[in-house]
């Protein structure tokens, strides 16, 4: 897409971009101030690709500002300009009103920038001040002061509003609280800027909202921060203005008070509503006709991960697999797959009942499976998009069966056009790619090898609305040629859109299964709901 895709302004359209740079949206607006830091005309090539072209970005004290695009947009490339990890080719960078050039990203955080990314970059076998404190430890007659450091810790941890201990070991807490403990890093070295990268991807709802309790007290000390989300709803609940990238390219800079979730999704993918009207498609379509099943579980169960589970799966049927973390969503996709050993039961394929004791056995028998860790499980970043789209292809030839070169090439070059794989470029390394076009390779990796039985365990965590909506109509087009999927996602409303039959999980067992008739959150919330207090009521007889 070129520049001259961009919508054209009109006067009807806040905050649209102008040769003169991004304008806030009309209407009645807070004065900003100076910004705290600016950027503005950044661009930046990889090789031949261009991440950024001309890109500006306003960060006020005391805002959250969301960065909006579909993966690929920019948005990260822009967050590594500024934090110096990426050299830029042009533009220029303000702090407080003067010119930097980061060449490190220490630089950037002597001048008051953090980040807190979705991965925790912490040591989990330390203590939380210890992360905290981590080299700028106190010291005393040369030794590191731990009551000073502990004090000190406490001291942050609680103008936050942190219950945490100290001295408890970092990695003995969940997740969400390990992301806290690194924005309390933050806020300790006396961060000016916070940048949070898609930091409620993982946490619960109770998780997400103490998350935005510490924003806020952020956001009141004056602190500007940077929410990077492809949840909506969470973006319109914290933000208070947005900047809109596409394609590397600035789309505008708008109030986010102004600006309708239609209007917000338009712009980022820089089309109209035929792809938004597939978000609302209707579930999918009634199950084939049943015949033999494609794979038949019996007893399926690990100690410790699932307890035996029955499941039958017919050609051509999305399984929806719902419940909340930590039900045993994806316990069973491993088992089925031979990620894990079973313990108990019998897996039959096509009426052959043995076990998968691999994933190469599973592989054979044309069972695919994608994990839910893409990025410890999936990507290599390293190797290029056609290295990692053809590695389970050649796995299962054998290493001394190299895919010939002619068939690399069209294989390669059909699963990018079929997927809108950007850039498209098969040379391009994978570490290059934004995460939603990450996982399309990683889909195309699987698609490769023309399995029969698809399983995507949270195929579209993290990754924008657009790229959301490709998988959803990739999975429904598949399941129409005949495909079996087994489709795990904690988005009920993504499950029930794309199933023909429901199975539901709690504390790591299959507590129902239905056809998806009419199916809604509600009543699936409310099997979950009525499992937990059956087992309350069974516990007090």
């Amino acid at each position: 897409m070129t520049q001259t895709d961009v919508p054209p302004a009109t006067d009807d359209v806040p905050g649209q971009a102008t040769d003169d740079g991004p304008t806030p949206a009309t209407g009645p607006q807070p004065d900003p101030g100076t910004p705290v830091v600016e950027m503005r005309d950044i661009s930046i090539t990889f090789g031949a690709v261009a991440a950024l072209s001309g890109v500006s970005l306003r960060l006020f004290p005391g805002e959250v500002h969301a960065l909006m695009g579909e993966n690929g947009a920019g948005k990260s490339t822009l967050i590594k300009a500024l934090t110096g990890v990426y050299t830029i080719d042009s533009g220029t960078i303000l702090v407080g009103g003067r010119e930097q050039d980061f060449a490190t990203p220490a630089a950037a955080q002597g001048a008051g920038i953090s980040t807190v990314y979705q991965e925790v970059n912490l040591v989990p076998n330390l203590t939380v001040a210890e992360n905290m404190m981590l080299g700028r430890e106190p010291r005393r007659f040369g030794m590191i002061d731990h009551r000073a450091m502990n004090r000190q810790a406490a001291a942050t941890l609680e103008r936050l509003g942190l219950d945490v201990a100290p001295g408890s070991v970092l990695g003995d807490h969940p997740i969400a609280v390990q992301q806290l403990v690194a924005i309390a890093r933050a806020v300790d070295v006396e961060a000016r800027v916070l940048i949070l990268d898609e930091p409620t991807s993982s946490l619960d709802s109770d998780e997400v909202a103490k998350l935005f309790e510490v924003m806020r007290r952020l956001r009141e000390a004056g602190v500007a921060i940077v929410f990077v989300s492809h949840f909506l709803d969470q973006v319109y609940e914290i933000s208070d203005r947005m900047t809109i990238l596409r394609n590397g390219r600035l789309v505008e800079e708008r109030m986010v008070a102004g600006t309708t979730q239609l209007e917000l999704v338009q712009r980022m993918i820089g089309r109209d509503l035929e792809v938004l009207d597939q978000l609302d498609r209707e579930p999918a379509s009634a199950a084939p006709t049943r015949g033999t099943p494609l794979l038949t579980a019996v007893g399926l169960g690990r100690k410790g991960s699932l307890e035996a589970t029955d499941l039958e799966l017919y050609d051509g049927e999305v399984i929806g697999v719902a419940g909340l973390l930590g039900s045993g969503r994806t316990e069973l996709a491993r088992l089925l797959f031979g990620a894990d050993s079973a313990d108990t039961g019998s897996v039959e394929v096509r009426a052959s009942r043995r076990r998968l004791r691999s994933p190469r056995h599973a592989i054979d028998r044309k069972i695919a499976f994608s994990s839910e860790d893409r990025k410890g499980e999936g990507v290599i970043a390293d190797l290029t998009v056609a290295d990692n789209m053809l590695l389970a292809l050649q796995a299962s030839r054998g290493w001394l069966r190299p895919i010939p070169q002619a068939t690399r090439t069209r294989l390669v070059a059909d699963y990018i056009e079929a997927l809108d794989i950007r850039p498209a470029d098969p040379n391009a390394l994978m570490r290059h790619l934004s995460g939603g076009n990450q996982q399309k390779v990683l889909l195309a990796r699987w698609l490769v090898t023309e399995p029969d039985l698809l399983i995507l365990d949270e195929p579209t965590r993290g990754i924008d609305i657009g790229a959301k909506t490709q998988i959803q109509a990739l999975v429904a087009d598949l399941a129409a040629k005949g495909m079996s999927v087994v489709f795990i996602s904690a988005e009920l409303e993504e499950v029930l859109r794309l199933s023909d039959r429901l199975v539901v999980m709690r504390d790591r067992r299959k507590i129902a299964e239905r056809p998806n008739d009419g199916v809604s959150v509600s009543d699936v919330l409310e099997i979950i709901a009525g499992e937990a207090r059956s087992e309350e009521e069974t516990a007090h007889v």
